[in-house]
């Protein structure tokens, strides 16, 4: 497996590799199905990050197969701009392997080089595999946000988890 930043030459690939992602976890912000991302879009937002500091996107790759993708966007602001704002996804068949492990390792090796003190993310209270995985690589939970999403007509949680770097 690698683990590399993303490139244009991706953006189709990682396309279909949300949109896998979104149809096996019930966790995943957008609904399946839900989200309208073409592959001409998501080459403006590689090419938007690359130009941003504090941004990146991270893939986790298998025989020239995308299985995982780790997302830090970072603030727009200078109050803001040591702050990045973490997403991730990992398709079904990879989960519990490891793979989470590794993309925040690269990823917290990127922020430092990058000079970001903080990632930050949430979680539903209810995703405890991944609030497993983002304790092992030191997240501690801030607070709960009520209500905050509604999925399957069910109001939920969930946590905000923050990581300081040193």
């Amino acid at each position: 497996m690698v683990i590399r930043e993303i490139e244009m030459t991706d953006a189709l690939q990682f396309v279909e590799m949300i949109k896998q992602v979104e149809t096996e976890s019930q966790y995943m912000l957008f609904e399946e199905n839900e989200r309208k991302l073409s592959s001409e879009q998501q080459e403006k937002q590689i090419e938007m990050m690359k130009q941003q500091r504090n941004s990146t996107l991270l893939v986790a790759e298998v025989e020239g197969e995308l299985i995982g993708y780790l997302q830090a966007v970072g603030g727009v602001v200078n109050r803001s701009a040591h702050v990045a704002y973490v997403s991730m996804g990992i398709l079904k068949d990879y989960r519990g392997m490891g793979i989470g492990l590794q993309l925040f390792q690269q990823l917290e090796e990127w922020a430092k080089e990058q000079e970001i003190h903080r990632l930050e993310l949430t979680v539903v209270v209810e995703n405890v595999i991944a609030i497993h995985l983002y304790k092992k690589v030191g997240f501690q939970i801030e607070g709960t946000k009520k209500h905050s999403l509604r999925i399957n007509g069910k109001y939920v949680d969930e946590y905000i988890m923050s990581k300081l770097l040193e």
